[in-house]
């Protein structure tokens, strides 16, 4: 297994549609695996094979919630239901969200509170977990990578436009950046 560099955003591979997984093999295994681990490494709750520079629709995800139950596990090809957002602003607080293709920023935004994932696992079984709260949340924000979405591109006003001026004031948006969780000193 190894630690993989995280696209920053700016990166074609983030802003693009991924494509479907064909081949169940050693190296999709591989993958899953080192994705794994640069999850563990930055820390984060989960990554998109996007983030990781593969153009390939699959997410992993981490996550123990309030009652203490392991949420970890890996969507291959997955869909996503999910239910409206509720009306009115985000707050920041108890909706504030980071990415680890943004690093060190956070903002406001508002998901829907539930969700159902469909997708398959590295052995090609099909499954459907039903989420709420920060693991749909999860759900929504690694889903998004695979359509070439970023949580920044989401926001409202003002949070959108604070979260462009963090990003031109680190020198990204731009094509060629990555960070390497343990190795580059970033406040992810």
């Amino acid at each position: 297994m190894a630690v993989l560099p995280i696209q920053i955003t700016g990166n074609p591979v983030l802003h693009s549609r991924a494509e479907e997984v064909t081949e169940f093999d050693s190296t999709l295994s591989d993958l899953v695996a080192d994705m794994y681990e640069t999850m563990t490494e930055a820390p984060g709750v989960g990554l998109a094979a996007p983030q990781v520079g593969v153009g390939l629709r699959l997410f992993v995800y981490n996550w123990v919630d309030d009652g203490e139950v392991l949420w970890r596990g890996v969507a291959i090809n997955p869909e996503l239901w999910i239910s409206p957002p509720p009306v009115g602003s985000a707050d920041e607080e108890d909706e504030s969200e980071g990415c680890l293709s943004i690093p060190g920023e956070r903002f406001p935004l508002r998901r829907g509170e539930r969700a159902i994932l469909r997708g398959f696992d590295l052995d090609r079984r099909p499954f459907e977990i039903t989420a709420e709260g920060w693991l749909a949340r999860i759900f929504q924000h690694e889903y998004d990578h695979l359509d070439g979405i970023l949580y920044a591109d989401r926001l409202d006003y003002p949070h959108g436009k604070a979260a462009l001026k963090a990003i031109r004031k680190n020198g990204w948006g731009e094509p060629g950046q990555s960070w390497t969780p343990g190795v580059d000193d970033l406040d992810a």
